[in-house]
């Protein structure tokens, strides 16, 4: 009985639309391929639309003949590894043994290594399946190739997915053929080196985000951190002191006032590790020393921690949009309009409350548009359209700029609040007063860089001066001074 995983992954609408896959074009290099599955199918549609002849090596070609474009050929495996230079081989590692049969009509051949293997499979074995195949086969040339390339970017074309395919093999010719081939498929080719290394191309389509992983638990440590801050002061605090329940508020309100503080105190993280580099190099006097470990690695997290940033403060403007719908916003609202009439007030406006919400949402609606252009000038696709001085333009100056405007947003929230007197008998402070420590010192700091004494020192440095550096000019002997230092 067929199960799901005889169904072919391909539609036979694709066929049918592309005259190309329905015929195989005159003098056209032939590649073979050993495997049925997705990855396979995938690899002889993208193949045949590149303009290649395939071969395909089954071990039911009767059953599997209909999965494949008209233009691929499908037969046994014996057939298959026959005429083609290269073959591509398109199963997992367990399968390898199984070709055993076919290394007198492999030798000499050239075969492509596909294959990944699960993470519990590669952290238990110490060679990878490419240098496991070559093993196998010590008369063949093994290459592996087209490992990070997923079924689905082989069918929609590389404009919908990765374009670069790692490379690596011992034989340089063998990975130029390989090279020459995924350039005719539309991607572009990455020499990794040596087939020693085809354990780290393995590897690759199993990280998840490794980019993201320290800005994320940064992420969240903040989000715990001022959450907890503000269920004890706005939740905990009143139901100790004055019994009121407020609990009701922890899903929206809590959340709500913790997301701009991340936001907040992320986004001066993305340019508090360029203060400090800056700083170093003034003390050092020099741009030629590295960087400590952590502050490289902070450097190059910098993206990651913005857009995380930008999130939070998207959350932050959604959650501020649905605060009005709540019931218990609705109850506030009766609440307040009885107590004005009881206390028979025909107006309550304030003058200076008006001007501050006015402010303070136009400052965070100014504040959200310029982090949306950083966010998008972030994509490669947009990035790359940029030359370095528009690129550094957006990132620095409009980012420190957001900066800014997002400190004057949050000063403008909370106004003379911070010096309030509080009712309560031990005082919490407000937490954008919390927020508003590490933000301060970046803006600060930026300032007095920009100082003339500062500005110009470190222009040189980034020139390449250096501090008590000594070049020496030796001059003819006939030349009246003998020695002349010059101090650079």
């Amino acid at each position: 009985m067929s199960g799901d995983m005889d169904k072919p992954l391909i539609s036979g609408q694709l066929f049918e639309s592309n005259p190309n896959l329905t015929e195989i074009p005159s003098q056209a290099q032939t590649v073979g391929i050993l495997g049925s599955g997705d990855f396979a199918r995938s690899l002889a549609t993208r193949l045949v639309g590149s303009g290649f002849g395939v071969v395909v090596g089954s071990r039911n070609p009767k059953r599997t003949a209909g999965w494949f474009p008209a233009a691929a050929q499908v037969t046994i495996q014996a057939e298959a590894v026959s005429t083609p230079e290269i073959i591509f081989v398109a199963m997992y590692r367990e399968h390898y043994s199984t070709l055993c049969s076919l290394s007198d009509l492999l030798v000499g051949k050239i075969l492509v290594d596909v294959s990944n293997s699960t993470e519990q499979e590669h952290l238990q074995q110490r060679e990878s399946n490419a240098e496991h195949l070559a093993s196998l086969f010590p008369t063949c040339t093994v290459v592996k190739a087209f490992n990070v390339i997923s079924a689905w970017t082989l069918q929609a074309g590389p404009r919908d997915g990765n374009k670069q395919v790692l490379i690596s093999g011992d034989q340089q010719e063998a990975k130029h053929k390989v090279s020459e081939i995924a350039r005719a498929m539309g991607f572009s080719p990455v020499d990794m080196g040596s087939l020693a290394s085809a354990r780290e191309i393995e590897a690759v389509p199993l990280r998840l985000l490794p980019e993201w992983k320290i800005p994320t638990i940064l992420a969240l440590g903040l989000f715990i951190c001022f959450y907890t801050y503000n269920f004890i002061r706005d939740v905990l605090h009143p139901y100790i002191q004055e019994h009121k329940n407020r609990f009701y508020k922890l899903p929206v309100s809590v959340v709500n006032t913790t997301l701009p503080c991340v936001a907040y105190v992320m986004l001066s993280l993305v340019y508090l590790p360029g203060v400090l580099a800056t700083i170093l190099q003034l003390h050092r006097g020099t741009k030629y020393r590295r960087f400590p470990d952590w502050l490289d690695h902070w450097l190059q997290h910098r993206k990651q921690i913005g857009l995380i940033s930008f999130f939070c403060a998207s959350l932050h403007a959604v959650y501020s949009f649905c605060l009005p719908l709540r019931r218990s916003h609705r109850y506030q609202i009766i609440n307040d309009a009885v107590k004005q009439v009881l206390a028979n007030k025909s107006n309550i406006w304030n003058e200076e409350e008006v001007w501050r919400l006015e402010i303070y949402v136009s400052l965070g609606i100014l504040a959200l548009g310029i982090l949306s252009l950083l966010a998008i000038t972030s994509l490669p696709s947009i990035s790359n359209s940029l030359n370095w001085r528009e690129f550094s333009f957006v990132q620095s100056t409009l980012g420190f700029l957001a900066l800014v405007v997002t400190t004057f947003h949050t000063l403008t929230y909370g106004w003379t609040r911070a010096f309030e007197e509080s009712r309560y008998k031990f005082y919490l402070p407000p937490t954008f007063t919390l927020t508003l420590l590490v933000p301060c010192v970046v803006i600060l700091a930026k300032g007095l860089f920009l100082l003339p004494c500062l500005r110009r020192r470190l222009a040189r440095i980034r020139r390449g001066w250096e501090k008590e550096t000594t070049v020496k000019f030796v001059l003819p002997t006939d030349y009246p001074h003998t020695e002349k230092t010059s101090h650079v």
